[in-house]
């Protein structure tokens, strides 16, 4: 019963930090973090920002996993949930990116006189969503 259990313990936390340690290569790989560094003209920090996202990362499985209470946790959330949508969406931007998805749309529709309205539109778009969302829940 005990080594089932041992083995089954060691399976899990390999698969998470295979899973982790492949999310966090992508995230660099995208170049979200250094993209933030390079615009802040901080990146002589970059091994410091790099280690700081695992480390959160690290942190929150724990919080999740082990249900640590978080003082002031309701009137921290609104703020995580801010801070939170910034970098997912800086994240998909950077993905897009990479991916060349906007030089080619903003081609094809012809509109790049207009290019700045509409990314604009897009992110006011997504916060517009993500208050409604989160007032309808709360």
């Amino acid at each position: 019963m005990w080594a089932e259990q041992i083995i089954l313990a060691v399976i899990g936390l390999s698969s998470g930090a295979v899973v982790a340690g492949g999310l966090f290569a992508f995230l660099i790989e995208l170049g979200v973090i250094a993209d933030f560094a390079d615009r802040t003209h901080t990146a002589d920090h970059l091994l410091l920002y790099e280690d700081a996202a695992a480390l959160g990362g690290i942190v929150g499985n724990l919080f999740f996993l082990f249900h640590v209470p978080v003082p002031f946790g309701r009137w921290l959330l609104p703020l995580f949930g801010l801070l939170a949508g910034m970098f997912v969406g800086c994240w998909s931007m950077a993905l897009a990116e990479i991916l060349n998805v906007f030089p080619i749309f903003v081609r094809r529709l012809k509109i790049v006189r207009y290019i700045s309205a509409f990314i604009l539109s897009m992110a006011l778009g997504r916060g517009v969503g993500a208050v409604l969302y989160f007032f309808k829940n709360w």
